[in-house]
Order: structure tokens, then sequence, then C-alpha cells
């Protein structure tokens, strides 16, 4: 256990320093680093969505619209108040939390497809609110966000972003490994059998939401400060549809689930947008794809892996074992 423990340490470590050395990797190049940056944003998104869909059992379909509010209050913060991003980012996720309370009192005596829709709702108000609202969102020309100094490179910008995606990974660990983690779980299994054993749906349903979006508005800072504009049209539908399929394909209730999904539907995109239409065929194919034969995702693949490496090792040692007691009782031994 010690030796395996050890071993997992190493991979994450290697694997974390090839993720530092990314920018030198690309030579600088502007758009992969955009790339990764995006696929970080992504992730974080994803373990968001699926601390909702895939540990809590709510299905969700306007995340985009928390990552507007997130996007938008940063902006404003930053444009109009000119704070800095130690304080613009927590203000973004506490603003989209505050949000998703105003929306998830109501919507907490929702479930299922009721909930789907309204969520829904939700994810196509806020880019119509945004386009309207141009006292505030300047509407069509949109909002530009202009960089830290400290951070106003490339390079440096992209080791925040790397940073705040691990920061949220831990945090959301822990978070589902606490109390809130197996309440929510057990909300997901049955919600009578959790009121039933004291648990108070309607408050950790509306602890979910807000969590989520919490997490969702720092994505959302974070998306407005690297592309450095924001506008209503980086926000429709797609977006929360791109960010469901991500739990989807990956792996709902599991977190190296939600990271593989955001990778590789982040990266899709890289290899297929040079052929008009291509890229939506081909992420609609992963889906049904995924669905019909891995409904609990690629992380799926891994896992059984894993089991069939412990069955075998079960089945060796019970073997040996069998062989041992076979030869003391033919006293061999």
């Amino acid at each position: 256990m010690l030796v395996t423990f050890s071993k997992s340490k190493l991979y994450l470590l290697i694997l974390l320093l090839l993720v530092l050395l990314i920018p030198f990797m690309v030579g600088g190049s502007g758009y992969f680093t955009t790339l990764f940056v995006m696929t970080c944003i992504y992730i974080i998104c994803s373990l968001s969505l699926n601390l909702l869909v895939g540990y809590g059992g709510q299905i969700s379909v306007g995340n985009a619209g928390f990552l507007a509010v997130g996007s938008y209050t940063v902006a404003i913060l930053s444009n109009i108040f000119v704070l800095p991003i130690w304080l613009t980012l927590p203000l973004a996720g506490i603003f989209t939390g505050i949000v998703s309370i105003v929306i998830g009192i109501p919507a907490v005596r929702l479930s299922g497809p009721f909930l789907a829709v309204a969520t829904l709702g939700f994810g196509i108000s806020v880019p119509q609110i945004a386009l309207n609202w141009e006292s505030l969102t300047n509407g069509y020309t949109g909002l530009t966000v202009t960089r830290p100094l400290l951070t106003s490179s490339d390079s440096s910008f992209f080791y925040v972003v790397v940073g705040i995606t691990l920061l949220i990974i831990w945090m959301l660990r822990n978070i589902l490994k606490g109390q809130l983690g197996r309440a929510f779980i057990a909300i997901r299994d049955s919600e009578v059998a959790a009121q039933a054993n004291g648990i108070n749906v309607a408050f950790y349903k509306t602890m979910m939401f807000a969590i989520s979006a919490f997490f969702t508005g720092i994505a959302g800072g974070l998306y407005s400060y690297w592309i450095g504009y924001v506008s209503p049209d980086d926000f429709t539908i797609v977006s929360s549809l791109l960010i469901l399929g991500m739990v989807v394909v990956g792996g709902a209730a599991s977190i190296p689930g939600s990271i593989i999904g955001a990778v590789l539907l982040t990266i899709i995109p890289h290899f297929t947008d040079s052929f008009i239409g291509v890229t939506n065929i081909v992420i609609g194919i992963a889906f049904v794809l995924i669905i019909l034969f891995r409904p609990k995702g690629l992380i799926s693949i891994y896992d059984s892996f894993i089991k069939r490496i412990k069955d075998n090792k079960k089945k060796t040692e019970r073997g040996i074992k069998q062989d041992v007691e076979f030869s003391r009782n033919n006293g061999s031994i």
C-alpha cells in the first residue's frame, strides 16, 4: 500500500511538472497557451457542474449563465472600481453564488426534467439581460478587461490559472469527502431516505447550487481576464450543453472523469475547427458512443482495468494459498 501511494504521488508530481513546463514546451505560442488555459477553465466548470449533477443528482443545463455572471462581475469590478485580481475573482464567485441562491430557492422544489427546464431558462436569460442592460454591460459592444500588471504576460497569467485550478480541485475533493459531500450523495440516492435521516434536503440542495455557482463564477472571471473581452455571445446555450457533455463523457460523480471530459472536449475543436460543422458532429458522435457503450463515462474504462487487475491478483493469491494447503495436506511441506 505504501509503495502504491508513493507511486501515485510521483506520477502526480511528474504531471504537475509537465503542466508547469507547458509555456516552454510550446515555445511561447499564444494559441497553444490559450488552449491549455481554456482547458483549465473548463475543468473548473466541469467539476463544478459534476458536484451538482453527478454527486447531487440535480440536472442543470444553465451553467453558462453562471459563467457569464462571473465574467461580467470581474469586467465591471476591474473597469469601474479598478479592484485588484485577488478581490475581483472571489467577489465574482460570491456574487455568482448569491445569484444561484436566488435561483436555487424556488428551484429546490423541482427535480428531474422540471429542474433542467428551469436552469435552461436561466442560462438563456442571462445573455439576454447582458445584451439589453447597456448602461452596465455595454450591450452588443461588450466590455474589455485589462489584466493586472504583475500578470499582464500570457506566461505569468498561465501559472495563475493553473494554481487556481489546482486549488479548486483540492477544495472540491475535500468538500466531497466531508459532511456536505455525504449529504449531497445521500440526496442523490434518495431524497426521502435522506430526509428520514435528518438531512435538510432544501438547505443542502441550495448549498449545491451555491458552491457549484461559486466556482463557476471564478472560472468566468479567469475567462474574462484571459480573453480580455466579454460579450453576451460568449455564453450561449451551446456552452451549457458543452459543459454538461464534459461531465457525461468523462464520467459523473468522478473528479478525474470531469477532468478527462473537459480536456477531451476542449481539444477536439483544435483538430476539427478547420472543417465547418465537423466539430459538432464529432462531439455528437462522442456523446452517442459514450451513452451506448460507456454510460458511466470514460473513467469507467480505467475503473474496469483496475478492477480486473485486483481480481486477477486475488485469484493468484487464492491459487497460491490453495497450492500451499494442498501441499501441506499431502505432506509435501
